[in-house]
């Protein structure tokens, strides 16, 4: 009884206060981690009957909510929200604290909403090329032009198929579920190779056998199956192995001597596994040079330092046994303050770019195609997936780094417009290039494929 006349107090304070949207609130902070409806994603679902961290009792919810669980990976959001806010986000997510289920983020509300927001450089234009691709994350896309889509918490691998060849997909076909967080995919001699995160597997001749929930076999099963920056990409590289990343299972912390925060590369049958890159906290986004055939990736840095340090890395190896600078290390500049005793960031291998703090980029790819300009040919496009800590947020956009060698000529803003204010409506995660040249952007908050193409002259 104290219990419910406690969470309608909370819920008549909320209502008082209308600028507090409780439900805008969950989806623009809290819906990346524990779902859009609730239902748990890489944080716990908040819908079951049986919770995690003590009772859903107001005071401890509102506790939770400011102070955060460091040792579980979930930030305190006190610095960011004032308390009515945190009250609010209190009784939204407490049991019978909301009528019917959770608010559908915006980009879901209306399907031009996400469109007429972005912005592109003069020439560009994007259209979404396939909906109803649940927490969309790595691509891959055959010759024949099937576009494969690993996923989150939605556990499935799916085929994005356009059958008539117009630019616009006409199937969504789901070639299996119910995989651990399958984020990673990549071709390699006709097969599709899924990265879960604990294991590989695979699909052989998938562009024949996509439609028919095809059986896959067991590549490699003995992954670290560790849940904080434990889900795994996967790329084909040109050497005919597969790249494969362990990211680090902290916040920051000195695994040197175990599996963690390096890169690994294997044989396609999952033989022969050997270190090919160190000092790595988390990269979740590979590409290959066309021409040098190096190894360029993505690197998240830490939480939990400021605002605005340090920066997010984008890399290149152009050799095996490089060191990245994690944990000592970060954004190439600044010395851990636990971690870097007796150590200097000269030792390690510095960033190409420095892409901002907390911006998380992701997926990311060099343009091949000769539809573009000329001045794209064989520049990269990284994914932003955006901050989800930070003050005032940062990222969630597709950034266009030019490149002279292994050099940073510039970085810019290539598109534009997925967050607006506080609101957002679009998270890009991964890159892909297609034969006719046009650029695909997949969308784990909106579950959406976007297709860029260039119509100027």
């Amino acid at each position: 009884m104290k219990l419910a006349l406690s969470l309608l107090a909370l819920s008549t304070a909320v209502h008082a206060a209308p600028a507090v949207d409780a439900a805008r609130l969950y989806q623009n902070h809290c819906a990346q981690c524990h779902g859009v409806q609730l239902e748990g994603a890489t944080a716990p679902s908040l819908a079951d009957s049986q919770w995690v961290h003590g009772q859903p009792t107001p005071a401890n919810l509102t506790n939770i909510i400011a102070k955060g669980l460091p040792d579980k990976g979930m930030p305190g959001w006190s610095p960011t929200l004032d308390k009515a806010q945190i009250a609010a986000l209190a009784a939204y997510v407490a049991p019978g604290g909301r009528k019917g289920p959770a608010a559908k983020p915006a980009a879901a509300a209306k399907a031009d909403d996400g469109l007429a927001r972005l912005t592109l450089p003069k020439g560009f234009s994007i259209a979404v090329y396939a909906e109803g691709v649940t927490t969309a994350r790595s691509m891959a896309v055959s010759d024949s032009g099937i576009v494969y889509v690993g996923s989150r918490k939605a556990g499935k691998v799916y085929a994005v198929v356009d059958d008539n060849k117009d630019g616009k997909a006409d199937r969504v076909v789901t070639i299996a579920e119910g995989l651990n967080n399958p984020i990673g995919v990549t071709l390699l001699n006709g097969a599709l190779y899924v990265a879960e995160i604990g294991r590989v597997i695979r699909f052989d001749g998938i562009d024949k056998s996509y439609a028919s929930k095809p059986a896959y076999k067991v590549v490699k099963a003995d992954l670290p199956d560790d849940k904080w920056h434990g889900e795994k990409v996967i790329k084909a590289g040109p050497d005919g192995k597969l790249y494969i990343p362990v990211g680090s299972p902290c916040n920051t912390c000195n695994k040197e001597a175990d599996v963690y925060s390096k890169i690994y590369r294997m044989n396609p049958d999952g033989s022969g596994w050997e270190m090919f890159a160190g000092g790595i906290r988390n990269t979740v986004g590979f590409a290959f040079h066309p021409q040098t055939k190096q190894l360029w990736f993505t690197d998240n840095g830490p939480d939990e330092m400021g605002d605005n340090t340090p920066s997010c890395e984008l890399n290149v190896a152009p050799k095996a046994g490089m060191h990245f600078g994690f944990p000592y290390c970060h954004g190439g500049v600044i010395a851990d303050p636990k971690f870097a005793a007796g150590r200097t960031c000269a030792e390690f291998t510095p960033p190409v770019a420095k892409l901002g703090p907390h911006v998380a980029p992701l997926g990311l790819a060099f343009y091949t195609g000769t539809q573009f300009p000329s001045q794209y040919r064989n520049q990269v496009f990284v994914a932003e997936h955006g901050s989800w800590n930070r003050t005032q947020k940062i990222g969630y956009k597709v950034s266009l780094v030019t490149l002279q060698g292994n050099q940073e000529v510039t970085t810019t803003t290539f598109i534009d417009g997925f967050l607006q204010g506080d609101d957002v409506s679009g998270r890009p995660v991964d890159i892909a290039v297609t034969a006719d040249g046009a650029l695909l952007v997949s969308d784990d908050h909106a579950g959406r494929i976007y297709r860029v193409t260039y119509t100027g002259k």
